[in-house]
């Protein structure tokens, strides 16, 4: 049976505070350039330790990417199927500009504001909010189906989001999650396992061993590994890591 912990213990043994939320970025390029990934204060974040030398040799050899090991510890939000982006931040909402602090702020505040409140009668930003409790957004299959507009992974992030589990994932909201940096669209290789999930419920997503554990219901869950998309969005997105690994120069070099 597991137990919710209390913190997230490092590679070394040692706990973790609860982060303070990551400050509004000043420009669409900074909030693309940061190499830090945002904290929410519902959750608990620890790192695994380097890998050996023969685990990097053999990264280095096959040309891939170590996995993320980030583990990630709060309250659920669950939706169902077919959620589209219109449903995660309705259009009137786009003309928010991302890159001014007070406009990203204003976004996450609208996050999930269009599901239909009969079906949802719990949101996602309390009213009056600007973030959200919700660390971790639970979904069915097709998950940011409809138009391709990037605002949507932008707005979970926003509200403080840092991963989304779902059965699938529509193509385009999953290549904006990885471009943007914002949050991470993780699959759940059980078909129907978010229907055991309830919001509010406590859970834990551990990257780096692809598991999702529901600690409400003891429950634990396979994902299928996040692959070369974890260091993009542990980076900060695509640009950040292109800067990261030398693909383009850099703000100082430049």
């Amino acid at each position: 049976m597991a137990a919710a912990p209390t913190a997230v213990a490092t590679a070394a043994g040692a706990s973790t505070a609860v982060l303070a939320p990551r400050p509004a970025p000043t420009s669409a390029l900074l909030r693309r350039t940061q190499v830090t990934p945002r904290r929410h204060p519902a959750l608990k974040c620890r790192r695994a330790g380097p890998l050996t030398p023969k685990a990097a040799a053999a990264a280095a050899a096959s040309g891939g990417s170590s996995p993320s090991s980030a583990v990630f510890h709060g309250e659920a939000f669950v939706v169902g199927d077919n959620i589209d982006t219109d449903q995660i931040i309705p259009a009137e909402h786009l003309t928010l500009v991302p890159s001014k602090p007070d406009e990203y702020r204003k976004l996450g505040s609208f996050a999930f504001a269009g599901l239909p409140s009969a079906a949802y009668p719990t949101p996602f930003v309390a009213p009056g909010e600007e973030s959200s409790r919700y660390a971790v957004i639970i979904g069915g299959a097709n998950f940011g189906c409809g138009s391709s507009r990037e605002h949507a992974p932008v707005a979970l992030g926003a509200a403080g989001a840092r991963a989304v589990v779902a059965e699938s994932y529509a193509r385009i909201f999953f290549r904006n999650s990885v471009a943007t940096g914002e949050v991470y669209p993780l699959e759940l290789t059980d078909a129907g396992a978010w229907k055991e999930c309830k919001t509010g419920d406590v859970v834990t997503v551990d990257l780096g061993n692809s598991v999702f554990i529901n600690h409400t219901s003891s429950k634990e869950y396979k994902l299928k590994p996040i692959g070369d998309a974890g260091p993009v969005i542990e980076a900060g997105g695509i640009f950040a890591y292109a800067r990261k690994t030398g693909m383009i120069a850099s703000k100082a070099a430049a």
